[in-house]
């Protein structure tokens, strides 16, 4: 069973990609920066919980970002697919390469089980 939290009543699963929208100050100017990538653990309790998103940058560089699930900065997290895991922590998604590095498979709707039926 993979871990799971809550994030303004939605909820997000070890597995699933998301988009992470952050404020960032420089300077005086405001900007919002998106990180999209596979969540591959969920760290904490509390307030102290943590989430580890990593996606494959420029290059085929893995890039990874530690992020506190209660920090002042992000404006919202995004579920863009649901990923079907049977780990709470997919740190074996660091020795691929390439597309295989974020290759999981997807959740089955309710919806599209319901229409085959």
């Amino acid at each position: 069973m993979s871990a799971s939290f809550t994030y303004q009543d939605q909820t997000i699963n070890v597995g699933d990609t998301v988009r992470v929208h952050q404020r960032i100050i420089e300077e005086k100017k405001t900007r919002v920066q998106i990180f999209e990538g596979v969540i591959i653990a969920v760290r904490g309790a509390g307030n102290g919980r943590n989430m580890v998103v990593r996606k494959i940058g420029a290059g085929g560089i893995g890039v990874e970002k530690i992020l506190p699930l209660h920090m002042p900065s992000i404006e919202k997290i995004e579920v863009k697919r649901q990923g079907q895991v049977r780990r709470s922590k997919l740190y074996y998604l660091r020795g691929r390469v390439g597309k295989a590095a974020s290759k999981i498979k997807e959740k089955a709707t309710e919806f599209a089980t319901t229409q085959t039926a």
